[in-house]
């Protein structure tokens, strides 16, 4: 899908449609990616050049907002059908496209051998020379066109947001929330912060939210899931949101949950918090569709907060 300014939406096919995508920004007959999807995501992106009019050459950018998988695991086996285009990437992520086996490592241990294989194919490495490390307010030159990188840490300290000053928008990750179309109502996008593991960190998120919307973007590029705006009201909604989920964690860390247990509360308070803005923003979803749509993310969320009580989260996390 093609939205102004030379940015097309891709959905990446990763788990359902409509869950993630990558865009691609054409300029002057050249090309640039922003994430990736995974493995099998490969074929949606090169059909979307070609629905473009570009050819693989004319790519010059794949610009990584961060290397969780289902942003940058099939940066690798992309690059390898781009012979001119080189990988963006936050300093802190840059080694791990380059020998991505502790990424593997880490995400088999969680899921297993076949599920890593099922959902995002073996990781490809990137040669260390096509790759550049894009510390904050590094710019991509696109035929001319700007892509500023900024540092956005919150989610993951190794998270950019991108900046496209010729049309006045942000791609943003995973530092500006999700927004799934199947909850848009009479209202608008529906929004969540995403508090996935490892470094979910909430004063740093809340930060990063109010850099993005300094900025004054005309609209967002969330990459869960497509155009979002007006941008302020989100924002608000997502602090809100923040805080609550803080909030859900003190009160599971105040009952003395542990484990399993308080794993399983974690969730439960995601579960209400959600159904409750979901039904204040007007969805009329159930809750069997609430938890087809948001098993993922309550489930990641939950294993977020509970790393980050057991960094022993400061009382006063809300605060930016």
């Amino acid at each position: 899908m093609r939205t102004p300014h030379g940015i097309h939406v891709i959905d990446t096919g990763f788990v359902r449609p409509r869950l993630d995508a990558a865009y691609l920004v054409v300029e002057k007959g050249r090309g640039a990616f922003i994430d990736c999807g995974v493995n099998h995501s490969v074929p949606h992106l090169l059909a979307a050049l070609d629905g473009a009019g570009l050819a693989p050459k004319d790519v010059d950018w794949l610009i990584l907002t961060h290397v969780h998988l289902d942003h940058a695991g099939g940066a690798g086996e992309l690059l390898r059908h781009l012979p001119g285009a080189r990988l963006v990437v936050h300093p802190r992520g840059a080694r791990h496209m380059i020998d991505p086996s502790r990424l593997w490592a880490g995400a088999t241990a969680v899921y297993g051998e076949a599920e890593m294989q099922r959902s995002y194919g073996q990781l490809v490495p990137v040669a260390a020379d096509r790759v550049v490390e894009a510390p904050d307010g590094h710019a991509v030159d696109l035929a001319g066109r700007r892509l500023v990188c900024l540092d956005t840490p919150g989610h993951a300290r190794h998270h950019n947001a991108i900046f496209d000053p010729a049309s006045g928008c942000v791609f943003s990750g995973d530092t500006f929330g999700v927004s799934y179309r199947e909850f848009d109502t009479a209202r608008g996008p529906f929004i969540l912060p995403a508090t996935s593991p490892i470094e979910f960190d909430p004063p740093a998120l809340h930060r990063s939210i109010d850099r993005l919307v300094a900025l004054k973007p005309a609209a967002i590029y969330p990459t869960h899931f497509g155009r979002i705006e007006p941008v302020a009201p989100l924002a608000r909604e997502l602090h809100a949101q923040l805080d609550a989920m803080v909030a859900i964690g003190f009160t599971a860390r105040a009952a003395g949950a542990a484990g399993a247990d308080r794993h399983h509360a974690l969730k439960a308070g995601l579960r209400q918090l959600y159904a409750s803005r979901a039904a204040q923003h007007g969805w009329t979803g159930d809750a069997a569709e609430l938890d087809r749509l948001l098993a993922i993310d309550i489930e990641l969320n939950a294993q977020g907060l509970g790393v980050w009580l057991d960094r022993g989260a400061p009382a006063r996390a809300h605060e930016r």
